[in-house]
């Protein structure tokens, strides 16, 4: 279920991490599933990482997920976007996540926290909407990522594939990825540039096995 989810998006935003510039933080990297069918994902300040159910959708496979990790861990390395906001829910949340430490939280702890967040996303979104803040380091985070799958050993044509399945999926007016980032099709025809030369992915592999039992929840 959930917790397996939430286990294997940990096991491999960890192991993209430690193969970024910076694999250390103050809190250290954490990764949440956010139960919303919108199509998000963002990091607050010191490595905490958030994806929707709705954005694990637009993965088809571990490249994918990978892609959609590294480009949040890119965030993170280079101080991007949510430094701007000083969001007492998060830092309330931060702080009670930094005492207790992600994996020796209790299910009501996590889920108060995890409705502490819910509450700062949208604060958050909004202010990013507002303030156009993180248009423009998208680019910039989506090059960062390529070279971070690159370490790790998955195609960089697995973002391609993500953006592509959201690029279908994004509704338009959503509060969404769709307000705060530039189309997946500007995105795509940047990374068809570096990414573009790589093989495709694969999708019969032990990774792939390992991929579906993790998220068939989702």
């Amino acid at each position: 279920g959930s917790q397996a989810a939430t286990s294997y998006i940990n096991v491999l935003g960890q192991t993209l991490a430690q193969a970024s510039d910076m694999p250390e933080t103050f809190g250290g990297y954490h990764f949440m599933i956010l139960d919303a069918d919108t199509i998000n994902a963002f990091a607050a300040p010191g490595g905490l990482i958030f994806v929707t159910r709705g954005m694990l959708r637009c993965c088809r496979h571990e490249d994918a997920v990978a892609a959609v990790l590294a480009h949040e861990i890119s965030h993170v390395n280079h101080k991007h976007g949510l430094q701007s906001i000083k969001n007492s829910r998060i830092t309330s949340a931060l702080t009670s996540m930094a005492i207790a430490g992600a994996s020796a939280m209790t299910q009501n702890q996590l889920g108060a926290l995890t409705k502490d967040f819910e509450g700062a996303i949208y604060d958050t979104t909004t202010t990013l909407v507002n303030s156009g803040y993180s248009r423009s380091f998208e680019v910039q985070a989506d090059s960062t990522a390529v070279t971070i799958m690159k370490r790790v050993g998955y195609s960089p044509r697995g973002m391609i594939d993500m953006l592509s399945v959201m690029q279908e999926r994004l509704k338009p007016g959503g509060l969404d990825f769709a307000k705060t980032h530039p189309s997946p099709s500007s995105r795509i025809s940047v990374l068809q540039q570096t990414a573009g030369g790589f093989a495709a992915v694969s999708q019969n592999s032990a990774r792939q096995t390992r991929f579906t039992r993790a998220l068939e929840s989702m």
